[in-house]
């Protein structure tokens, strides 16, 4: 090999080695980006049910597909029951009143129990906000509260929109 051959051989493989370092610090910095800056599926509240009919709710889908998983909703804070809780109520449409105050006639057709990872300061029940958490369904008794839900997140966050 000649001195010029050899010399390109090592720039070659040079900028190969820098092209796979580069690729590789890449491929780590994604992995390492905190959960919140990566999509996650998207529920609504007409995903929750996939129809009502005389034995009850039936879930869809949608949400036996995601159980399990982490996934962001957004919606409004119903008033919390106790200022200091570690859980609320999301709902579809802003809530003037605790939704566990009235009579069952106004309880809301499309809510879903958020248990927060830890406690947050709430918000308005006028104001739109984001939700994350791992999603679960089917009836589950809070032991602390004796609150029965059928849907909820677990281990969530919230930020206002």
């Amino acid at each position: 090999m000649t001195m010029i051959e050899l010399n390109q051989s090592r720039r070659f493989s040079g900028s190969i080695s820098r092209a796979a370092v580069a690729l590789i610090f890449m491929m780590i910095s994604l992995w390492l980006l905190p959960s919140q800056s990566r999509a996650l599926p998207g529920l609504t509240f007409e995903q929750f049910y996939s129809h009502v009919g005389v034995l009850g709710l039936e879930f869809s889908d949608d949400v036996k597909k995601l159980a399990g998983s982490e996934v962001e909703i957004k919606g409004f804070m119903a008033p919390p029951l106790k200022a200091e809780s570690q859980f609320f109520v999301l709902t579809k449409m802003p809530m003037a009143m605790c939704p566990f105050c009235s009579s069952d006639a106004d309880w809301p057709e499309d809510i879903l129990v958020i248990y927060l990872s830890e406690r947050q300061t709430f918000v308005q029940n006028n104001s739109m906000i984001k939700v994350r958490g791992k999603l679960e369904y089917g009836s589950w008794r809070d032991p602390e509260t004796g609150f029965i839900s059928q849907l909820r997140l677990r281990q969530a966050e919230f930020s206002s929109l």
